[in-house]
């Protein structure tokens, strides 16, 4: 038996591989994904939620944008590909899921454009115009709140930061935390038990 979980830094569980088939803003996606990392045999529901209520980037979006816990991918390879002249920084602690997503960003032809990294290596000092997250709301509440503490103050001064919460896992208690830690925040939408927050300064 293992105790491997998606945020385990070096998965010791067996990992076929598998593709994953999606659809966003009416573009297919097949991307690679394997066991030992979140959501291994399908667009996450929550994931798919955040990709089609919130504002996608376009192709005036420059800058830097984050795809914090990346998985094997979905949300950097969706944003890669809105966002053509933007850099997308994937960031997970699971080396699987970096090995898969830098696999995926080659896979839509954007391997020049991602940085695929572990949270320590993104260099001090770089904003984002933009924060993608499903955020790992497993790991605990102070280990969570801790996460956000450390990247939501990376966004630009006009950046905006958009994360999924399922309701019955807390997302109302954490729209009121960040709003509690002085961020803005909207519910921009809702379905199917999660909450999309846009979250701005």
């Amino acid at each position: 038996m293992t105790a491997d979980h998606y945020f385990s830094p070096h998965p010791g569980s067996p990992s076929p591989p598998r593709a994953v088939e999606f659809n966003v803003a009416g573009r297919d996606y097949t991307l690679d994904s394997a066991g030992g990392v979140f959501s291994a045999d399908r667009l996450d529901p929550g994931t798919a939620v955040l990709l089609r209520k919130a504002d996608l980037p376009d192709a005036g979006t420059a800058g830097a944008l984050l795809d914090l816990g990346c998985g094997f991918g979905p949300i950097t390879c969706v944003l890669t590909t809105h966002a053509p002249t933007a850099t997308v920084w994937a960031v997970d602690v699971n080396e699987r899921a970096r090995r898969l997503t830098t696999d995926n960003a080659a896979r839509v032809g954007a391997a020049d454009r991602v940085r695929v990294v572990e949270p320590d290596d993104v260099p001090d000092g770089l904003t984002f115009a933009q924060l993608w997250s499903n955020p790992p709301i497993r790991i605990g509440k102070d280990e969570l709140h801790a996460l956000l503490r450390r990247w939501l103050p990376r966004l630009a001064p006009d950046g905006v930061g958009w994360l999924v919460v399922a309701r019955h896992l807390g997302g109302d208690s954490l729209h009121r935390w960040l709003t509690e830690q002085g961020w803005q925040v909207h519910r921009h939408a809702s379905q199917k038990g999660y909450r999309v927050l846009r979250v701005t300064r």
